[in-house]
This record gives C-alpha cells, sequence and structure tokens, in this order.
C-alpha cells in the first residue's frame, strides 16, 4: 500500500489543538499515525485489522523519531472497542468505504478498500463510546459516501463541525470531503481545497501549504 494522496491530506488536515491521546483506525502502513506524532506531542494507538499492513506500520514506527510515542496494533476496531476503557481526544481513520463494487482478488488490498469489516454504522458507535468529552472524529471520504456518513453520524449524536470539499483541479467536481465531527451541537465551518492547477503540472499553493511540512520536493 503506497501513500496515497487521502491519507497525506487527512495527516496534515486534521485539528490536532489540545489532543494527548488519538486513536488511528485502519492504520494502514503508519503514515497518517506518524504524520500526527510529528504534528503533535500526543500518544498515538494504531490499529490495523491486516496483518501485513501491520507489522509494516511497526517497522516504520520503529525507524521514525517518534516511536516513544506510537503503537501499533494488530487487531479489528470491533475487538478493540468491545475491551477499551480508555477515551481519545481525536479518533482519525482513512477508511474503506468501498461497498457493492468488485473487489480485488488481492485480498489485502479488498481489506482496505471495501468496507465490509468495518461498517460506517460501527465506526460511528464505536467512535461515540471511545471519545472524551470533547474529542474530535476526523476522517475522508469519497463526496458520495460522506453524505452518508454524515446522515448515519447526526442519527447517532456526532454533529458535523468542519468541513472541506476537495478538488482534483478547479474544473472538475469535488470528489472527497474531509470532515471532523464532535458531540456537541456547533456550527459547521466550511472550505474547499484544490489540489492540482489547471493543467495538472503542478499543486496548487494551497496544497503544498497544507502539507509541505511531508513533502521533500515542497
Amino acid at each position: 500500500m503506497k501513500v496515497g494522496t487521502d491519507g497525506a491530506l487527512l495527516g496534515a488536515w486534521a485539528n490536532i489543538f489540545g489532543i494527548k491521546n488519538v486513536l488511528d483506525v485502519g492504520a494502514g502502513t503508519g503514515l497518517i499515525s506518524l504524520m500526527i506524532a510529528q504534528r503533535s506531542s500526543a500518544k498515538i494507538l494504531g490499529i490495523e485489522i491486516e496483518k501485513n499492513a501491520a507489522v509494516e506500520a511497526n517497522e516504520n514506527v520503529q525507524r521514525s523519531p517518534w516511536k516513544n510515542r506510537v503503537a501499533i496494533e494488530n487487531r479489528s476496531f470491533q475487538e478493540f472497542e468491545m475491551s477499551s476503557k480508555g477515551k481519545f481526544d481525536l479518533i482519525i481513520s482513512n477508511p474503506p468505504f468501498f461497498t457493492d463494487s468488485y473487489k480485488n482478488k488481492n485480498t489485502n488490498l479488498a481489506i482496505a478498500r471495501h468496507n465490509d469489516l468495518l461498517p460506517f454504522s460501527v465506526l460511528i458507535k464505536g467512535s461515540i463510546k471511545l471519545l472524551s468529552k470533547n474529542g474530535k472524529l476526523a476522517i475522508i471520504i469519497p463526496v458520495i459516501q460522506a453524505k452518508i456518513f454524515i446522515e448515519l453520524a447526526k442519527r447517532e449524536g456526532l454533529n458535523l463541525c468542519r468541513l472541506t470539499t476537495v478538488k482534483p483541479n478547479a474544473k472538475k467536481d469535488s470528489n472527497r470531503f474531509l470532515m471532523e465531527f464532535i458531540q456537541n451541537e456547533t456550527l459547521l465551518k466550511k472550505d474547499y481545497l484544490i489540489i492540482y492547477n489547471e493543467t495538472g503540472t503542478d499543486y496548487t499553493d494551497s496544497y503544498k501549504q497544507l502539507t509541505r511540512d511531508f513533502y521533500l520536493k515542497f
């Protein structure tokens, strides 16, 4: 699993103000966990159900400057949620989002992309249980699935408080929503981000500004 734009966006965009304990759900190879560690002084726990990804995430963490603050566990969110007694100031996830589409023959990739093993409703209800009083849930998913997620979250008492619509370039429609949810009712803050310039030959200044601490080429 290569470093993807979705993970890089979420790790750079997430609100880290005041956070002390972070849960990275579906940590993959540890990208977001390490980005949050770089941006904060928080302790981060990443959980990843796919064994090979969890092994690689652990290797990446051990080779990083933040290995004393980041831990990776090979387990499902459901298993963790049932046994955990801790609370988190930030739960962050680049979750699997495909539902009925054709599955990749590579089982590892199918687990990463399809939400059979982590339905949105499970992520929402589990997050409510695990969030601290003023805790935040931050995720990135495609627009169509995001609208479903927003409605499900609202029914359970999680309120969308921050929304960034992401466009590949200025001429195309939004294809991703960066979203932050809290348990208290609040006004929604909205903005947008364009990744590439109109010719697709370079990243926009806004994208570079957001992610420059993580890309060597910026």
